[in-house]
């Protein structure tokens, strides 16, 4: 397993298993199925409502706690909950985890960032981040921390690199880990003819080069699938590499294109929905 280091010295794997939308039942197995072949990530959130199941999959994988990189998401509505990291690593069934995010920049989330920043004090998180801070937000938050984040989540993949956003990154040594890696699944992006034909160069599918770029971006990627068949595929992507020639054809697919965008309606809505939380 690839690694890349983080502005703290912590070693985060390049790819790891998601769970966003995978019910209960369906994370438990994803999460146990991808650490017996291999992964060493799991990424979950509050606002999945799957962080039971999520643990009840680590521990049946039989791999040691200590080998596993576990990320979480604090959501909008726990930010001035004191008790939310430790209800969190309660469901989790875990002393620690290894990245703490907060989800949104929606509510009072400085107080939410404040919860990231003293769970790193006290070891209950040995990373933090933020998730869906572009922008105002994270221009905003920059003059606030007291500790720089370690990654942050956001939308990320050919069609849209992050650009703008990686000046900052780079400025503070912050990681980038994508979600919609594979641009959410549009054929328009997964069938471009360079994906192809890399592809047959390397004897890999289009969604395994893409997710190679991803890596050799310097981004952590977190495609998540109940198909087992699909979890081994995404994780077969280590044994090549890009040239700087291919690397340099893909980067002329940026269009700039973004598959989510939020509005401060959503933002207000973030704010005021409360997980019901799966039960033991």
């Amino acid at each position: 397993m690839e690694k890349i280091q983080l502005n703290n010295g912590l070693k985060c794997p390049v790819i790891g298993i998601g769970t966003f939308m995978l019910a209960p039942a369906d994370a438990q197995n994803s999460v146990r199925e991808a650490l017996k072949m291999g992964y060493r990530l799991v990424d979950t959130a509050n606002a999945y409502v799957n962080e039971r199941a999520v643990g009840r999959g680590m521990r049946e994988s039989g791999v040691p706690r200590e080998e596993i990189f576990l990320s979480t998401k604090l959501w909008a509505s726990e930010y001035e909950n004191e008790n939310a990291v430790d209800e969190t690593l309660e469901r989790l069934g875990v002393e620690y985890v290894d990245l703490l995010y907060i989800h949104q920049p929606a509510g009072n989330w400085l107080a939410g960032y404040r919860q990231l920043e003293k769970a790193y004090r006290n070891g209950k998180a040995k990373a933090i981040g933020i998730s869906n801070f572009e922008g105002k937000y994270i221009a905003e938050l920059e003059t606030k921390w007291e500790i720089a984040p370690q990654f942050i989540q956001v939308e990320a993949h050919p069609y849209f690199p992050q650009d703008e956003l990686r000046v900052t990154l780079d400025k503070y040594g912050i990681r980038l880990m994508a979600w919609y890696p594979l641009g959410h699944g549009d054929k328009s992006l997964i069938e471009e003819p360079v994906f192809r034909q890399i592809g047959e160069k390397y004897g890999k599918s289009s969604a395994q080069v893409i997710l190679r770029w991803h890596t050799q971006m310097g981004f952590v990627v977190i495609p998540g699938s109940r198909n087992v068949a699909h979890i081994r595929d995404n994780l077969d992507i280590l044994d090549f590499t890009l040239t700087e020639e291919e690397m340099a054809e893909i980067a002329k697919l940026n269009k700039g294109k973004r598959y989510y965008t939020r509005t401060d309606e959503a933002l207000a809505g973030y704010a005021a929905w409360q997980p019901v939380y799966e039960e033991e």
